[in-house]
């Protein structure tokens, strides 16, 4: 399906784009690096590790354009759908609360856009942008662990990866996932991942799936008929173990079929060629200093200072 973006200038060039699961990273930081705080006992924890991993990514895919994407509540057509959708999720701790709040008003000072709208969930945003972008004939990277992202990776837009199990070899410091990573982890292609994702359920985002009907049964089905519907609409031919399942389970897929399926035409809050990246050296030295990160906030000095000079280097 062919998506318009009225959030897109005609005089929009191809660029690079570097979309940010902010929530993921927040959280993946968090647990990653547990015993870290100022001379207040302030916890520092997750800043310190968000800032260093997204300065990473700029190293390595320097993009033309970036934003940093976030959950803003959750959309009214899932939770009509499901009421229990992702209620089963824990607190956010509170060591993290007030360093989560900190981060979203230090990634502009990083020079990316910090991007959410109301009762939306990050990867509805983030395929909206990539979206976008692709029709605009640009090159879409998406920093995030969310499956359901997957669903739209082709040769244009790809996932961001430094998980040893992504890596061609263990020295590569990252990897772009694209459809034959797809195929490869789930045995189906992209656009068929969201009927795999229906029949299996997502446990993580409390999404139940036909009982009995496992990651490889889903994508052997799959397989074999090319979607879900096609095989209800030719139950005759589907095994009768299978054909049971499916049978009793039709109304569950129906359902998940649409809590999976991202919405791919959310107005977008910055149009993606204003996403251009803009550090503010000046402003982001004295928040590190603030935090206490002294071999950082060198790190961003000096590079302030050879940008101030106008030497030609490296982002970041």
């Amino acid at each position: 399906m062919r998506v318009k973006h009225a959030a897109f200038s005609g005089r929009f060039r191809a660029v690079k784009l570097l979309l940010v699961d902010g929530n993921y990273y927040v959280y993946r930081s968090f647990f990653a690096i547990r015993e870290l705080s100022n001379s207040r006992g302030e916890p520092t924890n997750a800043i310190y590790g968000f800032v260093k991993v997204v300065r990473k990514m700029i190293r390595d895919l320097r993009p033309d354009c970036a934003a940093v994407i976030w959950d803003e509540g959750l959309p009214q057509r899932r939770t009509e759908l499901q009421p229990e959708y992702k209620q089963q999720r824990s607190e956010m701790p509170e060591e993290m609360r007030p360093q989560i709040a900190q981060i979203r008003e230090l990634v502009p000072l990083m020079g990316l856009h910090s991007l959410s709208l109301p009762d939306t969930e990050a990867d509805d945003l983030m395929a909206s942008y990539a979206v976008a972008a692709r029709e605009a004939g640009g090159e879409v990277v998406m920093a995030t662990n969310d499956k359901d992202l997957f669903q739209i990776v082709d040769s244009c837009v790809r996932v961001y990866s430094t998980n040893k199990t992504d890596l061609a070899t263990p020295k590569d410091p990252f990897a772009l996932l694209d459809a034959a990573h797809v195929e490869r982890k789930w045995g189906v292609r992209p656009d068929q991942l969201g009927d795999y994702l229906a029949l299996i359920g997502d446990s993580a985002d409390n999404i139940p799936g036909v009982p009995g009907m496992g990651p490889k049964r889903a994508a052997a089905l799959i397989a074999e008929f090319g979607s879900v519907n096609a095989a209800l609409e030719r139950l005759d031919s589907v095994s009768p173990s299978v054909r049971e399942k499916l049978t009793t389970g039709r109304g569950q897929v129906a359902v998940n079929q649409q809590m999976v399926r991202l919405d791919l035409d959310l107005p977008l809050p910055v149009p993606v060629g204003e996403l251009v990246i803009r550090p503010r050296y000046e402003e982001l030295v004295a928040a590190l200093e603030g935090f206490e990160f002294k071999g950082l906030t060198q790190e961003v000095r000096d590079e302030a200072a050879k940008a101030q000079a106008g030497v030609q280097t490296e982002l970041f």
